[in-house]
């Protein structure tokens, strides 16, 4: 039964009708007496699960490899997706459908025919990937559909070899350069400031197997009975906080055009360009979760910024307080740090809120989507609590609102 079974979905639309025409053509012949019908019925009755056999014997064996150029491409691009069949046996092959899986958004599933493949031989396969939606798509795996010469038969077999390509949000070039008063600090300025303070205000620690001796602290090892050198210099460097706003109710728009995605494009735009700058960031959404990014330099830098961006989604919170205390808590010494903000609408609480948190020589900078008709003039209100704010209405405005902030005088 199991073998019935097998054949019978192997069979085509064409294979079952030859079945269905083979069957009728045998019952009339009986009917009727006709000897030369009951051949030819037999005849296409019995030729689909012939092919089925011939089908299933074939041992040929396959191999497949699949590249992706490049496997990150921001939003609206084109990738290229190329496929190598190989034929690692001494028999050709017959007929093949190949069918790898696409994502429906990347323009559905890539099918070719081929012919055949010489024994040994290979082919080569290309097709085009694009998606205008961000996300990390998996791509594969390939089916390659064995089938005869008639068309009655389709045995599927597939390779369990999948690759992922990640679209990334749209992102727009920023004027290089950095914002005034975004301190970047280094450990001799720390040096500079214990020794400022004076020799007594020096920390120190116990001596330990490898220290320098000329680090040794005499008056403190007087005082503890016990060896005591000076403590490291603490290297250190002021870093910038990225929080982006993903509450559903704060953004207004569905798909592309949203203010979410513009936000999304701002985010990343702002992180990539810091990255370039040199400058560590943090990522924090407003429910508080974050992402440590390391700084970089030339076109690969913000990478990590926009593969995590690249699956962000709306979240169903409704408060900023979460992500606002993970800010809070990712300044530099003394809050020193660039804190970017890019957020949806604001009520007047959570400007207030969003106000309060830069602390010491902390620059904020806010950029403010989705604002047309709002009740509440939030950008007014950060302007007065010192805030550098931008008010855009699409990605696109970015670059010349970024020159401003960067000619904006310290605070």
């Amino acid at each position: 039964m199991r073998l019935v079974k097998v054949a019978l979905d192997a069979l085509t639309t064409r294979g079952r009708s030859f079945m269905a025409a083979g069957l009728t053509a045998v019952v009339c012949a009986f009917l009727l007496g006709e000897q030369d019908l009951l051949r030819a019925g037999m005849l296409v009755l019995v030729l689909p699960l012939f092919a089925v056999f011939a089908v299933s014997r074939t041992r040929y064996r396959l191999a497949c490899a699949r590249r992706l150029g490049p496997s990150r491409l921001p939003v609206g691009h084109e990738a290229r997706a190329d496929l190598r069949l190989e034929n690692v046996s001494r028999l050709p092959t017959g007929l093949l459908l190949v069918e790898d899986r696409v994502p429906y958004t990347l323009g559905g599933r890539a099918r070719f025919v081929l012919d055949r493949i010489e024994p040994l031989g290979s082919r080569e396969l290309s097709y085009r990937l694009r998606s205008d939606v961000r996300g990390r798509f998996k791509i594969g795996p390939l089916t390659v559909r064995l089938a005869d010469p008639f068309g009655l038969v389709e045995l599927a077999r597939s390779f369990s070899l999948t690759d992922t390509l990640t679209v990334t949000p749209l992102t727009v070039e920023l004027p290089p350069g950095r914002v005034p008063g975004a301190w970047h600090g280094e450990g001799q300025n720390l040096a500079r400031a214990l020794s400022a303070a004076g020799e007594d205000d020096v920390v120190p620690r116990e001596y330990r197997r490898g220290d320098d001796p000329r680090r040794v602290h005499w008056r403190s090892t007087a005082r503890y009975g016990e060896l005591m050198v000076r403590r490291e210099e603490q290297q250190w460097q002021s870093r910038a906080v990225l929080l982006l706003d993903t509450r559903r109710g704060a953004h207004t728009g569905e798909g592309p055009g949203s203010s979410f995605e513009q936000a999304v494009s701002v985010a990343a735009s702002v992180g990539a360009h810091l990255a370039r700058e040199g400058l560590p960031l943090r990522l924090v959404t407003d429910a508080g979760r974050g992402a440590d990014l390391p700084a970089g330099s030339g076109p690969a830098a913000g990478g990590e910024l926009l593969d995590v961006l690249a699956v962000i989604g709306q979240g169903d919170g409704t408060a900023l307080l979460p992500g606002l205390a993970a800010v809070r808590g990712s300044g530099g010494r003394d809050g020193e740090a660039l804190i970017v903000g890019v957020f949806g609408r604001l009520t007047s609480e959570e400007a207030g809120a969003v106000a309060s948190a830069r602390r010491g020589t902390a620059i904020g900078v806010a950029v403010l989507l989705g604002q047309p008709g709002a009740p509440y003039d939030a950008a007014g209100f950060l302007r007065r609590a010192g805030w550098r704010v931008l008010v855009l209405s699409s990605v696109t405005e970015l670059p010349a609102a970024w020159a401003g902030v960067q000619g904006a005088p310290d605070e």
